[in-house]
């Protein structure tokens, strides 16, 4: 069965001839060709679509078609998958009702798109403003400040580590955030902090409250 070759068609031939004794396999040869068929109706180029005996997925839930998508010239396998499953609800109070499920894999999705460099050089810009992350003597500040920028309504994230301050900026810069506040000892003492436009270089010192005015004005 495994080494059934050519296209679908004569995939699905091979294998009719291989079941034609199977009352439950002419049935089941008869549902995947009226998948086919279905695809064909609602317009999807089923050049795309391959028939693999190899698949097994879910065998204590699914009870019909299972697929899974793969994309071409990659190293990655599949990215996303599913089936056909007619009793999985009854396990939650809701019997009799059918359904198809499918999960996305958005880890494998992130690499195909990083491995065919799909991303945009311009992707939108998440975040307006990183905050520093110097040590745990400054961490309960920059947590603060952060909590107030996103209650102002400002995109903010912090650092995730501590971390030299070069790297931190660079961290920012490749992701193409505009601004970094920095958040040390003596600015907290000051309760002025460090605000560097990242694209221009030019760094000032202010209260939260201008920063917040500031980075609502860009």
């Amino acid at each position: 069965m495994f080494s059934f070759s050519g296209n679908n068609i004569s995939k699905t031939d091979g294998l009719s001839n291989y079941l034609k004794a199977s009352k439950i396999g002419t049935d089941g040869i008869f549902e995947l060709k009226q998948v086919f068929e279905l695809a064909i109706a609602y317009g999807l180029n089923v050049d795309n679509l391959e028939i693999d005996f190899t698949l097994a997925r879910g065998l204590s839930y699914y009870t019909g078609a299972i697929f899974e998508v793969k994309v071409n010239n990659v190293q990655m396998g599949s990215i996303s998958g599913g089936g056909r499953y007619d009793n999985l609800t009854d396990s939650f109070g809701l019997p009799g009702v059918s359904g198809v499920g499918i999960s996305l894999g958005v880890d494998r999705i992130y690499d195909v798109l990083e491995e065919l460099n799909l991303f945009p050089e311009n992707a939108q810009v998440n975040s307006k403003i990183v905050i520093s992350n110097f040590d745990e003597n400054t961490l309960s500040k920059s947590l603060e400040l952060l909590n107030i920028l996103r209650l102002n309504g400002i995109n903010s994230e912090l650092y995730p580590d501590v971390s030299k301050l070069k790297k931190q900026f660079d961290y920012a810069f490749k992701k193409g955030v505009p601004y970094f506040l920095i958040v040390g000892n003596e600015e907290i003492e000051k309760s002025a902090f460090g605000l560097k436009n990242l694209i221009t270089g030019v760094q000032i010192q202010l209260e939260i409250d201008a920063i917040i005015n500031k980075l609502k004005e860009v």
